[in-house]
């Protein structure tokens, strides 16, 4: 069956304006000024003006469940692909976390294939916190060209809970993304966990540019957790860095504020995303700070924090889209 939207006010991020848009098997077929079809031919829908948006991309997010760092009772659940529409999310990137032992880099697969048999668009990355890349197959090479939703691989630096990677070790975990980018046809990103360690983003810098690996397979996020760590990001922004904004978890301020402060300080919007790291593992606080329970990262904040760079920042729509759409699309290829 075919259903044609009519008198849908359009964003591809861009603005296009009133659009009428035919979609058939699933997919938008053809976006016109006009559709007409014979009548009885399609389901026809009134948008009555309403914006029609692209569906949002979180390109870090805890699809398969995460935690376990309060015990085994405060491991997350998996998300539903029920719940990722409803929030407006239609493509995720899955990923393991601190936790490579008990949760499983094929059981992360699994889940991305679901997903997709669910008919959401999902992708992964391998490995996890440690520098002893989890992987697939035998190697990060390998997932990249022979595992079809492998985009690259995470690992976690500037963390109590790092294995303190060197910079040359980075960079040699960066070959391999980048062999096997080239031969699976694919970008190929190492995708960053920066912890709240002094050395920061460090390590970033001297792969840039001391061994002068490309900056564009570099993905770090988090980069809102401080202050400081954000002003480091905007610099690596600067160089032509994309930098990862965490929506639901390690915030120093609201994002859509941290959004704002780059801008002002001459970062462009498209060198900047936004991801939720939901269903992560976070503990509970009380009002004098002590550890009272656990809960998972919400996965409905990067549109919570795009709509608030609308209503209370003042940025176009088209614009704050670019975090949920066009940018995580770039950054990851």
């Amino acid at each position: 069956m075919l259903t044609l939207i009519k008198n849908a006010d359009l964003y591809a991020p861009a603005h296009l304006g009133m659009h009428d848009l035919l979609i058939a098997h699933g997919r938008i077929q053809a976006i016109d000024k006009q559709l007409d079809l014979p009548a009885g031919l399609a389901s026809v829908v009134d948008a009555q003006g309403k914006k029609v948006c692209p569906g949002l991309i979180d390109q870090h997010i805890h699809i398969a469940g995460a935690g376990g760092k309060d015990g085994f009772l405060s491991m997350t659940p998996e998300i539903k692909a029920s719940e990722l529409v409803a929030c407006g999310t239609t493509t995720a990137v899955g990923l393991l976390g601190t936790d490579g032992t008990a949760r499983n880099i094929r059981a992360l697969y699994g889940k991305v294939q679901s997903l997709r048999q669910e008919g959401l668009s999902a992708y992964m990355y391998s490995g996890y916190y440690g520098s002893d890349t989890v992987t697939i197959t035998e190697s990060i090479t390998s997932d990249m060209i022979f595992i079809e939703p492998v985009l690259g691989f995470k690992i976690a630096i500037s963390d109590i809970r790092s294995s303190y990677p060197t910079p040359l070790e980075l960079v040699r975990k960066l070959r391999e993304v980048r062999v096997g980018g080239l031969l699976g046809n694919k970008k190929g990103i190492m995708h960053v966990h920066l912890g709240n360690l002094k050395t920061q983003m460090d390590p970033l810098f001297e792969i840039v540019e001391q061994y002068e690996f490309p900056i564009e397979h570099i993905s770090p996020t988090h980069v809102g957790r401080s202050l400081s760590l954000f002003d480091q990001a905007i610099a690596f922004g600067k160089l032509g860095g994309m930098i990862d904004i965490t929506t639901a978890a390690s915030k120093y301020t609201d994002p859509y504020k941290s959004v704002i402060y780059a801008l002002d300080k001459g970062l462009g919007i498209e060198q900047m995303t936004f991801s939720t790291d939901g269903h992560a593992g976070l503990t509970k606080n009380d009002a004098q700070g002590k550890a009272v329970g656990f809960r998972a990262a919400a996965i409905d904040e990067n549109l919570n924090e795009m709509l608030k760079l609308v209503k209370l920042g003042g940025l176009p729509l088209e614009e704050a889209l670019k975090l949920v759409t066009s940018g995580p699309a770039k950054n990851l290829g």
